[in-house]
């Protein structure tokens, strides 16, 4: 995810060069295509340290998404990250073992923003379904929203760096409804990679760790995934995960500590 927000951000920053757009502060959305679910604990993007084949891009970005960008608000921007923080349950401080992701939210609408700093308080319930429909118009799990070091203005406006599906109404997401749009790409998010990849020579992302959970005391998650995310949990920032034993359909279970 950190590379096709990346990507997506080199691309849109030259593409809205001497527009009436160029100045706006410039973030990107990404969500994580390749995540288990019904495809079974093999179905993960894992690519490996080395020369980085079309294959490897392709395993990065699956679908023939076109990058777009859209002009939203502060507000917008915090609506679009309770959108994206539905994807995990209701969690009550205190309690140990709880189930952090809900199975029937899709892993494509959880949008991560790059550009922003953020926290998801997830003792609070969710403002929208999983289709995004507004459930609870006075929840809020978006905490410390912050754009360049200060709590975020929700009147100023930011361009999002996406793709065709999420700028055109993909998801629901609010300020993004097919009416936002500044930017049409002709370029699919695929190639962008690509050229971002060609044009840097060598390329070494991780995860910068822009997002968090706010703390809760006495409170561990479980959460399942592929057994090969194993070598991986160590390395993760901004979160504590350990090995919790065997989930079900040869899935790998790890903990949390919130």
């Amino acid at each position: 995810m950190q590379i096709v927000s990346i990507a997506q951000m080199w691309y849109v920053k030259q593409m809205l060069e001497g527009t009436e757009h160029a100045d706006l502060p410039l973030l990107s959305a990404a969500a994580p295509f390749k995540a288990g679910g019904r495809q079974g604990p093999e179905y993960y993007t894992d690519v490996p340290i080395g020369d980085v084949a079309i294959k490897n891009v392709a395993d990065l970005y699956l679908y023939p998404n076109t990058v777009q960008a859209v002009l939203v608000t502060g507000a917008q921007i915090k609506d679009w990250l309770e959108r994206s923080a539905c994807i995990f349950n209701q969690i009550t401080p205190g309690e140990a073992d709880q189930m952090l992701i809900n199975p029937d939210f899709p892993s494509f609408n959880f949008d991560v923003m790059d550009g922003v700093t953020y926290r998801i308080d997830l003792s609070q319930p969710p403002k929208f379904d999983t289709d995004g429909a507004i459930i609870d118009t006075d929840a809020s799990r978006i905490t410390d929203l912050q754009w360049n070091g200060a709590p975020i203005d929700p009147a100023q406006r930011f361009v999002v760096a996406t793709n065709n599906y999420r700028a055109g109404g993909g998801g629901k997401f609010p300020g993004a409804d097919g009416s936002t749009i500044i930017f049409e790409a002709p370029d699919t998010n695929r190639d962008v990679i690509v050229r971002y990849i060609v044009d840097q020579g060598t390329i070494n992302p991780t995860a910068d760790a822009n997002w968090g959970f706010a703390p809760m005391t006495g409170t561990t998650v479980l959460f399942d995934t592929g057994p090969g995310g194993s070598k991986y949990a160590g390395s993760v920032t901004g979160v504590r995960i350990k090995a919790a034993g065997d989930g079900p359909d040869g899935y790998a279970r790890f903990r949390i500590a919130l």
